[in-house]
């Protein structure tokens, strides 16, 4: 199986809109009880592409394969260096090396922008996601029990953190992206 990573762009979002509902609907990766519609994820899209955040896609042949994109871990400006990942594959996607792909892009990426640390909040504890980003280099930093109620059970989420580029290592520079991205 072929297939390329590229930037998602909004003829994108139809499909993106339709793996995320089944991940709401059937998963537990997102703590989410109601999917979203067309017009609340083109609005999640846009305002991530217009603060500089990286949004791309696995597609084959016209078929997306998946998404991912990287967004503020938090919104108070001391964590600007810091991201935050999701991940979403139809089921059809799914063990087949697209999720690896598009987090190492991801990674790649966020790095080349300056943020200094990347963060996955993985609902429900989901072995394969928790493998995943173990796969790449995450470490698990913590366990929140029983935070979650979803599907008739209670969820944990794992907490697992990639130090990106030089890390804690150095002070970031303040007059650059991602140093520019909250005011205050």
């Amino acid at each position: 199986m072929t297939y390329a990573l590229r930037d998602a762009v909004s003829s994108d979002l139809e499909a993106i809109t339709g793996i995320y509902r089944e991940s709401v609907e059937n998963g537990v990766a997102s703590f989410e009880l109601t999917p979203p519609d067309l017009a609340e994820m083109t609005r999640r899209f846009q305002a991530l592409k217009d603060q500089g955040y990286p949004y791309i896609v696995a597609e084959d042949d016209g078929e997306l394969l998946g998404y991912a994109y990287a967004g503020a871990y938090r919104t108070r400006p001391a964590y600007r260096w810091t991201v935050e990942d999701s991940i979403y594959l139809p089921e059809s996607a799914r063990g087949r090396g697209i999720g690896r792909a598009l987090l190492a892009e991801l990674i790649g990426r966020c790095t080349a922008l300056g943020f200094r640390q990347m963060i996955s909040i993985i609902g429900g504890n989901h072995p394969a996601s928790v493998a995943l980003h173990r796969a790449l280099g995450f470490e698990q930093v913590g366990t929140l029990q029983a935070v979650g109620f979803k599907h008739g059970g209670w969820l944990d989420t794992t907490i697992m953190q990639l130090a990106l580029g030089e890390g804690r290592e150095t002070d970031p520079d303040l007059s650059s992206y991602p140093g520019t991205l909250f005011s205050g």
